[in-house]
């Protein structure tokens, strides 16, 4: 996945105008435009590193005049006291994007993190492991890209990517097999169709409606075994609800296609991830 520049630097300026306002009260009238100063970042704990680029990017909007080497790259695991980047220049620059440089940083680095620790509790199975739309507003494609960067795939983008026939679609138009019928007359060609089922015999109706996708809303694995030997590659199928670090290996063993969890983008901990101005 890609990052468009023109949408990094929205993100960046919108959280810099809601940090510094109109002035730094304290770097502005404490220190001169000309001092310098040389700092670090380092590691806090272990992990995977995501945002680097965008934390240079959040420097260079607040005023420039400053140099990072980059130590680590994005993707790559980082351990507890690493040195990630070294940055040298303006002291003012350095202070006033500290924050929302770290803030950034760490938010995509605990996802990347997180998503890779999911990655290889699955490994050796068929299981793909992917994100939600359940994002943070106006952060969705940071927080899709460091998924990718962990090592997983991205779910559908928006509402726009494919159509998904949840329960409360489903509940709403009155059946599966309606629901379906009736989306297929208006998509494009292009659009494929995914159908949440709560249980076997919804699983039996979306597959006589030829669905290519079928989400497992809930099941218990036992219940997923059976639909994993129902389907029989007639559709691909996605495990999600309830899914943690101690059953997702479980759940994959089931033979389902894709594991899905919301949790990797609302409820991850950041990675703790310090700047160090050297004296």
């Amino acid at each position: 996945m890609l990052l468009q520049n023109f949408y990094i630097d929205k993100i960046i300026t919108t959280a810099l105008e809601e940090d510094i306002h109109y002035v730094d009260v304290s770097t502005d009238y404490l220190l001169s435009d000309n001092h310098t100063s040389n700092a670090y970042y380092i590691a806090k704990d272990d992990g995977i590193l995501c945002g680097i680029e965008i934390a240079r990017r959040v420097f260079e909007l607040v005023g420039g005049n400053f140099k990072m080497d980059i130590l680590i790259e994005d993707g790559a695991r980082v351990k507890k006291g690493d040195i990630i980047a070294n940055i040298s220049g303006s002291t003012r620059t350095l202070l006033k994007g500290e924050r929302t440089a770290l803030n950034i940083l760490q938010h995509m680095s605990g996802i990347a993190t997180a998503t890779r620790k999911c990655v290889d509790l699955v490994e050796g199975t068929k299981a793909h492991i992917t994100d939600t739309r359940k994002t943070l507003p106006g952060l969705r494609q940071l927080q899709k890209y460091a998924v990718t960067v962990g090592g997983g795939k991205n779910h559908r983008y928006n509402l726009s990517d494919g159509a998904m026939l949840k329960d409360n679609h489903i509940d709403a138009y009155g059946s599966i097999t309606g629901a379906v019928n009736a989306l297929r007359q208006k998509i494009g060609h292009m659009v494929k169709i995914e159908v949440e089922v709560r249980n076997l015999t919804e699983l039996q109706e979306a597959l006589d409606a030829k669905t290519e996708i079928i989400m497992l809303d809930n099941m218990s694995c036992e219940d997923m075994k059976k639909a994993v030997e129902i389907t029989a590659g007639r559709a691909l199928l996605e495990a999600s609800g309830n899914v943690t670090e101690e059953n997702i290996r479980q759940i994959a063993e089931t033979g389902v296609d894709i594991i899905s969890l919301g949790a990797l983008t609302h409820s991850v901990k950041c990675f703790d991830i310090s700047m160090k101005i050297q004296k």
